[in-house]
Parts: C-alpha cells; structure tokens; sequence
C-alpha cells in the first residue's frame, strides 16, 4: 500500500505549472487534496479532473500572499478532512527578473510577498495542527537561484535563499515533533513563470534558457517521493535541472 494513501495534502499554486503536475501526480496514489490558487475556473476544472480519475480533491480560493486566506485555507482542510499531512508550499512564486539599478521595487515586494511571506504564511498556517498531531511535512519549492545567483536575478534569487533559510531553520526546529521539511530547487520548468519577466532587456536570454525547460511533470515526481518515503525518513532536499542546463 501506498504510503501516501489517504494522506491530506494541501497544494497551493494549484491551478497550473508545477503545483497543477503535482496534484494530478497524486491523484494516482490515494492522496486527498486540498487545492488553491487564486483562479477559480482552473481549480474548479482541476477538481472534476481528478474526481474523474477516481480521486479526492476539494479546493478553496486562496491568495498566499494573505496570512488570513491561508489560515482560513488550512481551517478548511481541518474542516473537510480532519487532518493536514502534507503542504506543497509556494508553486505560486513569481519571477520577474531586472537589473537592480532599474528599481522596479513594485516587482521587488511582489516577490517578497509571493516568495518568502507567501512560504511563511503556509507554514504557520498548518504548523499547529502538525505539533499537536506529532507529524507532517513541509515541501517549499525554491529554486536553482537559491544556489547560484545570476546578474538580473539578484532579489528573486535572495528569495529562494531565503526559502532554504526558513527550511532548514524549520526542520531544526520541528523534527523532534516528527515534521519533516523538504525543499525542491528546480531549474528550467514549463510553466507561467516566465511569463512574470517584465524587463525586456532580459527576457531574450530568459526564453533561451527555457529552451531547454523540463516539463512540470519531472518536479511533480520529485514531490511524490519525497511524500512517498516512511515516516523515519526525510528528503530533505532536491535539486533538479534539464540535463542540459549550465548553472
């Protein structure tokens, strides 16, 4: 049997790339979801999908930049399922890349908002639950710019370092209580990201780098294992490139 079976997982940046991959990818393994994002005609259309297969899926409209819908998201899955096992935390994180000295700051709080509040967010949302039931575990997704800076990518990567920080720092904090964290660092994927770009002057070489994109399925894979593995053992973390992929 399955060691994700039954298992409650809440998902959020559901309704595409990535975390839309993972929910279809859990389906197969008796996973209940708990889907959100911020597009209800994509997680309504999600839901029937996997209900079509067979599997369980509700979803609540969710926006991870507020600490308020994120508790409420959590109340909800506690509400339907009675339990929280799992967060795949941060598949809605944004990437619009520029050289400091343009100071798009509006970008700049976008992507703190997403990328670090929107992770702190999810973890303080299920972390009562997980204490008071001595299990669970965390999977932020951070990136391969949380280990290798590139000019133009200066903030977004201090956010994905940033989400490495905070799980590193969480599973110190948490694995006596049997919480274990995982972070998944992609490289290129087939997603919405870049189309969050908004400095034209760099997104030519963005779009080439893409070339070479692995599709969201490969991280969704990632993720299934990482939940897939007893409960004495913790992925802690995952980087995961195109082949062909230089840095």
């Amino acid at each position: 049997m399955s060691n994700t079976k039954d298992k409650v997982v809440i998902i959020t940046g559901a309704s595409s790339g990535i975390g839309e991959a993972t929910a279809k990818k859990l389906t197969s393994t008796g996973a209940k979801l708990v889907l959100a994002a911020r597009r209800e005609e994509r997680l309504q259309q999600l839901q029937k999908d996997i209900e079509k297969n067979g599997g369980k899926a509700i979803y609540k409209v969710t926006d991870v930049t507020s600490h308020e819908q994120m508790e409420e998201l959590a109340e909800y899955a506690l509400q339907e399922f009675g339990k929280i096992d799992v967060l795949v935390n941060n598949n809605a994180g944004v990437m619009p890349h520029s050289f400091l000295y343009k100071k798009r700051i509006e970008d700049w709080n976008k992507m703190i908002d997403v990328n670090i509040k929107g992770v702190l967010y999810g973890i303080a949302a299920v972390l009562p639950s997980m204490r008071e039931q001595k299990s669970g575990h965390v999977i932020n997704l951070s990136s391969v710019a949380g280990h290798v800076v590139g000019a133009g990518s200066t903030v977004y990567a201090g956010t994905k370092f940033a989400v490495r920080a905070i799980t590193e720092g969480l599973r110190k904090e948490e694995y006596s209580n049997n919480i274990r964290t995982t972070i998944i660092s992609p490289g290129a994927v087939t997603s919405e990201l870049i189309n969050s770009i908004t400095d034209m002057d760099l997104k030519p070489g963005i779009d080439k780098a893409y070339e070479d994109a692995i599709d969201a399925e490969s991280i969704a894979g990632a993720i299934a294992f990482a939940i897939e593995q007893p409960s004495d053992v913790a992925i802690n973390e995952m980087l995961i490139r195109p082949t062909h992929q230089d840095r």
